[in-house]
């Protein structure tokens, strides 16, 4: 059995923590390329992490035996104690039971009726793209991602400021857990300086917020058939609804993993299409056709095969969640690897979705490998995770980004400023510089 793990010391740690806290892809890279597909970190204090770009380990975790695996305290604590506890940072019987009750909200025939909703907030947002200027995309997606959230999650209920309020907390109490987990030896000094109670008092600033918005739906009446109703609908199976602690943890996380997400796939997504104008002008064709021959929105998506081919292949190359971490239970083992009861795991989903063994010339921008059929690709591509635990908003993320791509490539040819794509890895994998050049078609 392996329990001789490969193992970078306390030291290494330490001497590269700087340019870890920067961007830790080059430094795990580096250690996947020394040790192969599995090594461990001794990050100090009595605590390792076991990395991991092994496919089939991964899909043994997070589908075979998925009960012996839990999330970390990086989602269940830390992440918990700024989103609260919803369907991302709990786990057990308490996630079960959430997962059951809200599934139904994120069914397909439910979405479809939030369709127009969505496409009228993209439209809106795209006219904030200035024609044959050089502009940073990210925040025109940012915002783009996050109007759409709040529009089917509220139906116009919140104001301007409520929102710019909402996303400007959520965005701070992000890079505020960032610094609590890439500098753990630090967290002395957060508590003592007072940054972390400052971002707390910010995130209960978000939930009053919430909870005024919501009290004014329910005093109103009225049904607009969008998330919030769903959500107030939902009944567990003793014909209860969630307390209104739970619905905003809910709601809060809805924010968070709704539009961080998405943005962040929509600008990488424009940055590669721009360098690859071949496969723009393929999806312009398919949307021109697709919207000459389909009667309304949901028979517009279904037309739109090399549109999602192209969505998917960059969420392979930039998976928006690059990496899943998960605790085990009691101990375990997986083809001669031991797993030691309470062993973290840490899966880079960027290394398994560039990993040679799986991918014909895995850093190349191929949307045609996606056409072969996704069956194919399962066992290692994983961007919305997988399993019982897989992203409940995949299919809404999914009809969001079809829509903003065929609106942008009918409105404008996309036009790369700079060579590279720069990335900048937080808790979702971010852009970094994303200037691009529009052209009206």
């Amino acid at each position: 059995m392996k329990n001789n793990i490969p193992t970078v010391s306390t030291f290494q740690f330490l001497k590269n923590a700087n340019r870890i806290l920067r961007n830790p892809l080059p430094f795990h890279h580096e250690n996947f390329e020394k040790f192969g597909d599995v090594f461990r970190i001794n990050v100090g204090f009595g605590k390792k992490i076991i990395f991991c770009r092994d496919a089939r380990l991964a899909e043994y975790v997070l589908q075979k035996n998925q009960k012996n695996y839990h999330k970390s305290d990086i989602q269940t604590k830390e992440m918990a104690k700024y989103i609260g506890h919803g369907l991302l940072t709990t786990d057990g019987e308490k996630w079960r039971k959430q997962r059951r009750m809200i599934q139904p909200a994120f069914h397909k025939k439910k979405l479809t009726l939030l369709l127009e909703t969505v496409n009228s907030a993209i439209k809106a947002e795209l006219d904030n793209i200035w024609p044959g200027k050089n502009i940073d995309v990210f925040p025109v997606f940012n915002d783009l991602a996050f109007q759409t959230v709040v529009q089917s999650l509220f139906s116009g209920a919140a104001n301007k400021e409520e929102i710019d309020r909402l996303q400007y907390i959520t965005e701070a109490a992000q890079k505020m857990l960032v610094k609590e987990l890439r500098q753990p030896f630090k967290r002395w000094w957060f508590h003592l300086s007072g940054k972390i109670k400052h971002h707390l008092e910010l995130t209960e600033e978000a939930r009053n917020i919430l909870k005024k918005i919501v009290a004014e739906r329910k005093k109103s009446g009225k049904r607009y058939d969008d998330l919030l109703d769903m959500l107030l609908d939902a009944r567990y199976e003793d014909g209860n609804g969630m307390d209104e602690e739970q619905l905003i943890d809910e709601i809060l996380i809805l924010f968070t993993a709704g539009h961080e997400t998405t943005s962040n796939a929509l600008t990488f997504i424009a940055e590669l299409l721009a360098r690859h104008p071949e496969e723009q002008e393929k999806v312009a064709a398919e949307v021109k056709n697709a919207r000459a021959s389909s009667e309304n929105l949901l028979e517009f998506l279904k037309s739109c095969p090399y549109t999602v081919a192209v969505i998917e292949e960059s969420m392979r190359l930039y998976p928006p969640v690059y990496f899943i971490d998960r605790v085990n239970l009691e101990e375990d083992e997986f083809e001669g690897l031991h797993i030691p009861k309470g062993s973290s795991l840490l899966f880079s989903i960027f290394e398994i979705h560039r990993h040679k063994s799986h991918w014909k010339s895995p850093e190349n921008f191929q949307p045609e490998r996606f056409l072969e059929g996704g069956k194919k690709h399962e066992p290692f591509y994983y961007p919305f995770g997988a399993g019982p635990r897989k992203c409940i908003g995949n299919n809404f993320a999914m009809y969001e980004m079809v829509l903003t791509v065929a609106e942008l490539v009918s409105r404008y040819r996309i036009l790369a400023v700079s060579e590279e794509i720069e990335i900048l890895p937080l808790i979702t994998l971010k852009p970094k510089n994303a200037i691009l050049k529009f052209e009206r078609r």
